[in-house]
């Protein structure tokens, strides 16, 4: 949520901000709303007044009148309150002044490029699962990571289908071990940091994912809500996290307070029919380790990038090809002021695909969830002093996609995959091999 105030001094700032996310918002209305709750609740504390008055002068007649005016104007300023609340719910985070205007996710910038895509010496037996891009190196015809799966009897999607339907999938054998040593990884390379370890509830309340932001603008459809309780299952472990802290105020000395999350994650998919139908590259149900920072607004785009960096990390240790992309405006999300996406080569597609973001909110979140810190030298008696921490949240591993980048990046010709090296002391194997089955 924008402050009110911010609003007021900076109207056609949020309006254009809003305007290239491609979100329409009626600022005239919200103003006008906002000047009505402000001159109604002037004229409530001066009813509060008299109605002390006459309590104190046991003017029986004269305090009913009073009642009778501010419980109508209580009523009154209690609805203009909830209209200018649900516009002001649904007023996205302004993109930071470094991100790019554009119409669409074709005017995404690539920042750079780690690693050069591998260049297969063999073939697999039939077509290739993709059209070929231009970028594509040139050479031999690799596997896909359905393939592999049901080579090295990895991941059963036939069987999932049987037992939960389309977009899921289960993961077997060596598949479950790989899932685990990538976040044994993370974790181990997280807690050297000062990152602190969770694992958060999967249900949220539905109320908290609404002050989270994410149920704006078609959210809400891409989300599994259980109705009769109140709760939403995570669409990865940040939605909990984030909450953590709510109605709490840190210390700045305390800031950042960084930690490292895993936890299953849920999505519809809506709005993917017919998108990546193929594997576990967008399924309902899915791993992650996640990332989320508090820090103060000063050090928050330090944060950013040093969360970036950590993503970058990773994928270099596993030594697989990737590109950074920076999201313009219309592809920036409705919570977010800037968001890197790291793209791992994905070789039966031939080309980059999403494996991990990294998200500036500012502090979007942190007025919805009132959570602030005191900075040095503050009283902060009643609330007073204290600021909005920004919060930050960034993937350490999707698990599914990261798999996919595993498998196919290094598969061999008879359909073996290598374990990458920085996981193998994690699961004592140096290849996954076929199954005779």
């Amino acid at each position: 949520m924008l402050d009110i105030k911010f609003i007021r001094e900076n109207p056609d700032k949020v309006r254009t901000g809003a305007k290239s996310k491609n979100i329409e918002i009626n600022i005239d209305e919200i103003l006008k709303l906002d000047e009505e709750v402000r001159t109604i609740s002037l004229t409530l504390q001066e009813l509060y007044t008299q109605r002390n008055r006459a309590a104190k002068e046991r003017d029986v007649e004269g305090g009913r009148e009073i009642k009778t005016e501010v419980d109508s104007s209580e009523d009154k300023l209690r609805k203009i309150k909830e209209k200018l609340d649900a516009l002001l719910y649904a007023i996205p985070n302004l993109p930071a002044p470094d991100v790019k205007i554009g119409k669409d996710e074709s005017q995404n910038e690539v920042i750079r490029k780690h690693g050069e895509p591998r260049k297969f010496d063999f073939s697999a037996k039939g077509p290739l699962r993709s059209e070929a891009s231009e970028t594509s190196p040139k050479g031999g015809r690799p596997r896909d990571h359905v393939e592999l799966g049901e080579i090295l009897d990895i991941i059963d999607i036939e069987r999932a289908a049987k037992v939960s339907g389309t977009r899921f999938a289960y993961l077997k054998n060596e598949g479950v071990l790989l899932e685990f040593a990538l976040a044994q990884f993370a974790f181990d390379s997280l807690i050297k940091e000062g990152f602190i370890p969770v694992i958060p509830p999967e249900l949220i309340k539905t109320e908290i994912m609404k002050s989270l932001g994410y149920m704006e603008r078609g959210g809400a459809e891409d989300m599994f809500h259980i109705e009769k309780d109140g709760l939403t299952l995570v669409g990865t472990a940040e939605h909990a996290i984030v909450a953590m802290h709510m109605d709490e105020t840190f210390l700045e000395r305390d800031l950042p307070k960084r930690y490292v999350g895993f936890s299953s994650a849920f999505r519809r998919e809506a709005g993917s029919y017919g998108k990546d139908t193929r594997g576990i590259l967008r399924v309902h149900q899915f791993d992650k380790v996640e990332m989320v920072s508090y820090t103060t607004p000063e050090k928050s785009d330090e944060e950013h990038e040093y969360l970036v960096s950590i993503e970058e990390r990773f994928f270099q240790a596993l030594k697989i090809p990737y590109q950074v992309v920076k999201m313009c405006t219309a592809d920036l999300g409705f919570v977010q002021a800037r968001k890197y996406d790291l793209e791992a080569w994905i070789p039966s597609q031939e080309k980059y695909r999403e494996v991990t973001s990294a998200s500036h909110v500012t502090d979007f979140q942190a007025r919805r969830l009132n959570i602030r810190y005191l900075p040095a030298g503050r009283q902060g008696q009643n609330g007073s002093g204290k600021d909005f921490v920004h919060t930050l949240n960034a993937t350490g591993f999707a698990i599914g996609r990261t798999l996919i980048a595993i498998l196919e990046n290094y598969q061999e010709a008879d359909g073996s995959v290598i374990v990458p090296e920085v996981l193998r002391n994690y699961i004592n194997l140096d290849k996954i091999s076929p199954k005779n089955k």
